[in-house]
């Protein structure tokens, strides 16, 4: 893993150098960070971002490049590239230590446009979404040029990763030691097409989608060329195939490296699914705003402004898949990208101006409601709606609708609201797939209030905590029987039903609830506090005496279900 900033000099030549960029001269260290990249034309104004790397395209010779390099030092350049090789290079170096401006040369045969796109890409790591860096199995996150030289350093070999279409997406260092072909595709971002048919018509693709493990490809043969064995694996999500890793062998693998590499393609399929969201710079920059303007602090009018919802009450929606056991990572996250996407098309075609990102494991929408805002939550509800009926339940997606926000700094309360309405959805007690938090409103509440009681390592007291008690020791029903009480407002016969048991049993059982809990069942608040207690140790309470308190202490506390 690199110790260099993804948006440094060093790290630009350490991922591109020696295949695509080698450092004329210039100190890489002490270049800041790097703002972005420009494209030079002489024949335009130029308005370059702030410590920009510039590409120089059509740039040649030393006075040409000596003048531009001191035109971009007033300008606050970081970098020029130009093509390589430089005509009478030695007479750069003076220029470059005056200007403080590093000289780069692009391979000869290498694209100008390419350079450009992946030069943006690894600029755009980091520019949006949380503060804190995030790191999938201690790489960073979407950085896939770091993870492709982790691998390379586990295989001892040069790797590439490559999409469905085989273009490479990132490659780690050492390509040098690998062969013409990887060079040449390393250069065109693509693997030459004489070699996608070589593989075509040995059946390497076909093994790569149906295959779990390893497939190993001999060294091909076309004309004079020399190629090295490679050795491939899949990269999926779920049933989806993202792509493949490749490595370029010298020797065979040893055993404990097969299964460092099979085990790497599973992060990489993680990897590449947070490179995937971020690819798109425009999806990039409407995360970024649509998290400035949930935050609420002093940029979020400003966000709300480019986002053209600053002058208009707005609700805010929160869509999260319902967890379930022993799914598998990869697969959840392909799917929370793919819901996000088919949401904001949804929102789009409803409301053109609707903003969704993907934030940590929820998608969060802006949804404008201009006019009158009396029936906002009513058709906020009816759009989810029919969003997740067109999904399918098989989806698993639940979507929580907050209050609106008439103001911007009234967004992290909508939010919040929304988050509280998606987390009674996830308990699944509701049997709904959409709901607004005025809807469930006492049920958020009853969760917030058992969140408190288990932080304070509250235990149950008064009557209920003496049933509890008493169903413990003798194999009673009592609380059972207060339940069901409850619930039909006092009336026996609807509540013995409930519970298969004879009205008169259950008249007898009443009378002991009363007497063995010393409750009086005539006095309102009573039975509102048993009611409540009852609520917040949740239907799934056994006639075991609800087991353990917290940590296994052994007294009877009130717990999540």
């Amino acid at each position: 893993m690199s110790t260099h900033p993804a948006r440094s000099l060093s790290r630009v030549l350490e991922d591109f150098g020696h295949t695509l960029l080698d450092l004329l001269y210039g100190d890489p260290e002490a270049a800041g960070e790097i703002g972005g990249v420009g494209i030079h034309d002489p024949y335009d104004e130029q308005h370059y971002p702030e410590h920009a790397i510039v590409l120089g395209v059509g740039v040649h010779g030393a006075d040409e490049i000596g003048r531009l390099l001191r035109y971009l030092a007033a300008l606050g350049a970081t970098a020029l590239v130009v093509r390589g090789p430089v005509d009478d290079a030695d007479e750069l170096e003076p220029v470059v230590n005056e200007t403080g401006v590093a000289l780069l040369a692009l391979t000869r045969g290498a694209s100008w446009a390419q350079l450009a796109a992946m030069l943006r890409t690894q600029l755009a790591e980091g520019d949006v979404g949380e503060g804190e860096e995030q790191t999938l199995g201690g790489v960073p996150s979407g950085d896939l040029f770091a993870l492709a030289n982790a691998i390379a350093t586990l295989l001892d070999a040069p790797v590439t990763i490559e999409d469905r279409r085989s273009r490479i997406l990132a490659f780690s260092g050492r390509q040098d030691e690998a062969d013409t072909p990887r060079v040449e595709s390393i250069l065109a971002r693509q693997v030459p097409d004489r070699y996608l048919r070589i593989h075509e018509e040995h059946g390497v693709f076909k093994e790569l989608y149906r295959s779990e493990g390893l497939v190993h490809v001999p060294a091909p043969t076309i004309g004079d060329e020399v190629a090295l064995p490679r050795v491939a694996v899949a990269v999926r999500a779920g049933d989806e195939f993202l792509g493949s890793v490749w490595a370029a062998l010298r020797k065979p693998l040893t055993r404990e490296r097969e299964q460092a590499f099979l085990e790497a393609a599973k992060l990489v399929a993680l990897h590449m699914l947070r490179f995937r969201a971020g690819t798109d710079a425009e999806n990039r920059l409407r995360a970024d705003l649509v998290t400035t303007a949930l935050e609420g602090g002093a940029g979020a009018v400003e966000a709300l402004g480019r986002l053209g919802l600053v002058d208009e009450p707005t609700l805010v929606l929160a869509m999260g898949l319902v967890p379930e056991r022993g799914e598998d990572h990869a697969h959840v996250t392909a799917e929370r990208q793919r819901l996000a996407s088919a949401l904001a098309v949804h929102l789009t075609a409803v409301q053109p101006r609707s903003a969704v990102a993907l934030l940590g494991d929820v998608a969060y929408a802006l949804f404008p409601v201009p006019g009158d805002t009396s029936h906002a939550r009513e058709r906020a509800l009816q759009v989810a709606s029919n969003f997740l009926a067109r999904t399918g339940e098989r989806a698993g997606a639940v979507i929580g609708i907050g209050s609106v926000a008439d103001e911007p700094a009234a967004l992290p309360r909508a939010r919040a609201n929304a988050d509280r309405a998606l987390r009674v959805l996830f308990t699944g007690q509701t049997g709904k797939r959409a709901a607004s938090i005025s809807d469930v409103y006492v049920d958020a509440l009853l969760i917030e209030m058992r969140d408190l009681a288990v932080a304070n390592r509250d235990e149950l007291s008064g009557p209920l905590a003496r049933l509890v008690a008493y169903d413990a020791k003798h194999n009673a029903h009592l609380v059972e029987t207060l339940r069901a009480w409850l619930d039909a407002f006092g009336d026996v016969i609807t509540a013995s039903a409930s519970v298969f048991v004879h009205p008169n049993t259950f008249r007898y059982r009443i009378r002991r609830v009363a007497e063995v809990g010393e409750i009086d069942l005539q006095d309102p608040a009573a039975r509102f506090a048993a009611m409540l207690q009852l609520r917040l140790l949740g239907p799934g309470y056994a006639r075991n005496g609800g087991g353990a308190g917290p940590e296994g202490s052994g007294t009877t506390a009130v717990r999540r279900d």
